[in-house]
């Protein structure tokens, strides 16, 4: 009986150490070993694979649907009869029912729902209506949930753990420093420390393009809203002052914990709807050019990442220096759109999580004013 217990006590901690070693302590000190990067090669080279039973692209989509409007009117008037003549109510009646599902498909709503892919993508929640078609494409699914499963999330999850009990212990000691420039330092070390380990549990490969157009303090950051993991995305090329309501539970911890070290700026419901309070407060952020730059999402909203809703216009009454940012998703590895009506945060953590990675590019725009 010991010897079982042993051998998997040993494994164990082999694997803790590979983990530590080799992913944890890279991510601190923000080193590459260029796993990430191989392995995202490797998953563009299997989804690149002609596989039987790809879904279509979204224009031939588009043209398959126009053919079958098409074949729905022969078929009204073919079932028409004769004595009938040329003009039946049921032609308007077919083109008023497609005019009223073009009103409820319209743009803005179809922002809110995941992104069309051209081909499948391995995962079944992009396909809901997977059947068997092939042997060789049933072999690539099983093999796929058995790595994002069985190996890829217990290694997810292990390092979200250490990358968030990082932060809470972190910036708990930091906060009980007095107020200093080392302070500031080790606040944002901390913070940085803590999103980079968590972007790896997340398999993130992330491109930043234009970094001389990095946000700097004591200015504001816009950037388009995807997902809750746009702030560990951004904040793996600097650190930002969050603006945001108070939470309880888990998150409420880590909001406490993150105010001790860092001018986050946190309210309560009721204030959150007191335009004039907010603008105050971040007015009396941004005056104070030694601070972090505030990150805010105007779109006041998650969208799927095609398109960026109108801004909201609070964040720009503050009349500071405004740095535009913008995040774009691959969709191929998964689908990083947070739809908080369908799925509860910790359902939408663990679909990241079991995706094959988060691959992204952002752009930093030239500052306004």
């Amino acid at each position: 009986m010991s010897d079982p217990v042993s051998a998997a006590a040993a494994v164990f901690q082999l694997w803790l150490l590979i983990v530590v070693f080799f992913i944890v302590l890279p991510a601190m000190f923000g080193v590459s070993l260029g796993v990430s990067g191989v392995y995202i090669q490797v998953l563009v080279r299997i989804l690149q694979v002609r596989l039987p039973g790809q879904k279509p692209s979204p224009s031939a989509a588009v043209w398959g649907q126009r053919s079958h409007d098409r074949e729905e009117m022969e078929q009204l008037r073919l079932s028409r009869r004769p004595e009938a003549g040329d003009f039946s109510l049921s032609d308007a009646i077919y083109f008023c029912q497609k005019g009223l599902e073009s009103i409820v498909e319209d743009q803005v709503t179809q922002r809110f729902s995941s992104e069309e892919l051209a081909s499948w993508n391995l995962l079944t929640r992009t396909n809901q209506n997977f059947q068997y078609i092939s042997l060789r494409l049933t072999i690539f699914w099983v093999l796929g949930v058995f790595v994002r499963y069985g190996v890829l999330l217990p290694l997810r999850v292990a390092l979200a753990v250490i990358g968030l009990s990082w932060l809470v212990l972190g910036t708990t000691v930091v906060g009980f420093l007095p107020e200093s420039s080392v302070k500031n330092w080790l606040s944002e070390l901390v913070h940085l420390t803590c999103y980079r380990i968590c972007a790896r549990g997340l398999s993130a490969t992330i491109h930043y393009h234009n970094k001389e157009n990095r946000p700097q303090k004591g200015g504001i950051c816009v950037a388009n809203h995807t997902t809750p993991i746009d702030v560990v995305i951004l904040a793996n090329d600097g650190c930002y002052a969050m603006v945001g309501q108070i939470h309880r539970g888990l998150m409420g911890v880590i909001q406490r914990s993150m105010v001790r070290s860092c001018p986050h700026i946190w309210f309560e419901r009721s204030e959150m709807k007191d335009r004039h309070a907010v603008t105050s407060r971040l007015r009396a952020h941004v005056s104070a050019r030694t601070k972090l730059p505030i990150l805010i999402f105007p779109e006041g909203t998650c969208v799927n990442n095609t398109s960026v809703l109108m801004f909201k216009k609070g964040s720009f009454e503050v009349r500071g220096t405004i740095h535009p940012v913008a995040i774009k998703y691959d969709p191929r590895f998964g689908d990083a759109f947070w739809n908080s009506t369908k799925y509860s945060m910790v359902s939408y953590l663990l679909r990241m999580m079991t995706s094959w990675a988060i691959v992204v590019n952002v752009w930093y725009l030239p500052p306004m004013t």
